[in-house]
């Protein structure tokens, strides 16, 4: 049987080739990207259980106090030694100014795009505005303090930063 994983606030991205391993299922909050499972990272229902929950660039669109309540979410649907793998932001150095501070595929991002969410895209889709941030220290800290073991995170050019959990 194929490995499971749960590809939360998947938008219209597709997992990484190096994951392509895994039957992945996509759940997104906005119905317009056509998941699997339309739903909120921070109720996950019944959804049955995953080896692996991967989220990219989702977990900053969060108040600070849901973060806790989606890694509790994520923990509860992974099965035994499941892993959680995820990317964000990385605000660390990041000043709240309109200067661009790295290119995208989208356009240029400034400080204040990382901050706040990527402000071209906000008026059409508001789920994008980022309502947390994190930058090494806090992110290994909110996965330790979820109940995540060997819990692992790099900082990554672009400023991001890779997180890896394992249950």
């Amino acid at each position: 049987m194929q490995q499971r994983l749960l590809h939360v606030g998947c938008g219209g991205d597709t997992i990484p080739a190096w994951l392509s391993q895994y039957d992945e299922i996509r759940l997104d909050i906005d119905p317009r990207h056509s998941p699997d499972i339309v739903g909120s990272m921070t109720d996950l229902g019944d959804i049955g259980q995953f080896d692996v929950v991967f989220s990219s660039h989702s977990l900053e669109h969060l108040s600070p106090h849901e973060v806790p309540v989606a890694l509790s979410e994520f923990m509860r649907v992974l099965l035994p030694n499941g892993a959680v793998i995820m990317f964000v932001p990385d605000l660390e150095g990041i000043e709240a100014t309109e200067g661009v501070v790295m290119q995208s595929p989208a356009g240029p991002i400034a400080g204040l795009d990382l901050i706040y969410g990527y402000r071209k895209m906000l008026k059409d889709h508001p789920y994008m505005a980022h309502k947390t941030g994190f930058v090494k220290k806090t992110l290994h800290a909110v996965l330790l303090d979820a109940g995540f073991s060997k819990v692992i995170v790099q900082r990554l050019e672009h400023h991001a930063l890779f997180g890896v959990a394992q249950k």
